[in-house]
């Protein structure tokens, strides 16, 4: 799924004559853009088509305001993975755009991709191969398409809720391809030990709406779920319960039983303890203790109820924890880039 494509240089002359619209994009990859991009010149999303997911997805990018005055800087890359149900373009914590050392992408995780290939790719949602199209596609299509810095060294992944499991569940796949991993308010348990939050993923796979109100999400309108159609509960990673060792797969992916494959990379774990996040607390200790039994470093905080963690949170599952959580998580990583 690897095509070779022409290397474009977005900050070529055609771009140093047109500095109001985004750069362009080849397709490649295995990507295909079916629209305009739409947004300025350093912040805006394209959307794309690939065998791996059906549908149209959204990436949106975020490059630094100096990216076009310095045509031979490369620059290293965070990536950002949003939450359930969310979209790319609904990504608008202002901590994002203000780095001025790096790139930040945002690749569609679907409302319930779970950042992972589904064990079954043949129900109503067809191709659901979301951890090929990141991993696999994205990633070089932007090394491809942007001044990147394409090494391990020069690439982190985080994310807030489901994409706090999907940044620990990539790095622990990929440790090759970044340097650094964070989870913010992440599922960073999938244990039995956590089978609340193990079911409520189910919820979101099955629709199961009584469920998913007390889920990574936090939405709750049956009448317009963003989780329809509804699909078997064993489509992601198989049967959830531990019964005779039927939810083997699920242990696998389990992020706090593995954080031995992230030595050498840079974990950061932000988690808050009011309303959702209590249950979320639980996983980001159990990943903590597996960190601590392994002698590994780490960077932890716990919020608690939020009153000392910035202005806008109040230790909830909610974005004005998680602006605060970037406001603390960026600046590290640009050191971490620069050392």
């Amino acid at each position: 799924m690897v095509a070779a494509v022409a290397m474009i240089m977005p900050a070529g002359p055609a771009q140093a004559a047109d500095r109001t619209a985004p750069p362009p994009m080849a397709n490649g990859f295995g990507l295909t853009q079916v629209d305009t991009a739409v947004g300025g010149p350093t912040n805006f999303y394209i959307t794309v088509t690939t065998p791996e997911v059906t549908g149209k997805h959204h990436i949106k990018i975020i490059l630094p305001s100096g990216y076009y005055g310095n045509p031979d800087r490369r620059y290293p890359v965070l990536y950002f993975l949003h939450g359930s149900p969310d979209d790319p373009i609904q990504q608008t914590y202002p901590a994002l755009t203000m780095s001025e050392s790096m790139i930040t992408v945002i690749p569609d995780g679907g409302a319930r991709g779970w950042y992972a290939n589904w064990l079954n790719q043949k129900t109503q949602l067809g191709a659901q191969n979301w951890e090929n199209f990141h991993l696999k596609q994205v990633i070089p299509f932007i090394d491809e398409n942007l001044r990147t810095i394409p090494t391990k060294k020069a690439r982190a992944i985080a994310g807030v809720s489901m994409g706090g499991f999907g940044a620990f569940h990539y790095a622990q796949d990929r440790p090759d391809l970044f340097s650094q991993t964070a989870s913010l308010s992440g599922d960073t348990d999938m244990s039995a030990k956590s089978m609340d939050l193990r079911l409520a993923v189910v919820a979101s796979v099955t629709d199961a709406f009584g469920a998913i109100c007390g889920s990574s999400s936090g939405y709750c309108d049956p009448d317009n779920s963003p989780y329809r159609p509804g699909v078997d509960s064993d489509a992601l990673f198989g049967s959830p319960y531990p019964v005779f060792n039927a939810d083997w797969r699920w242990n696998e992916v389990d992020p706090a039983a593995h954080m031995d494959r992230l030595a050498g990379v840079g974990v950061s774990i932000y988690v808050g303890n009011v309303g959702l996040e209590f249950w979320l607390e639980g996983a980001a200790k159990h990943a903590k203790d597996s960190m601590d039994a392994l002698g590994m470093p780490y960077y932890y905080v716990d919020y608690g109820d939020g009153s000392a963690w910035g202005t806008h949170c109040n230790g909830d599952h909610n974005a004005g924890c998680w602006e605060q959580d970037l406001r603390d998580l960026i600046p590290r990583l640009e050191r971490a880039f620069a050392s």
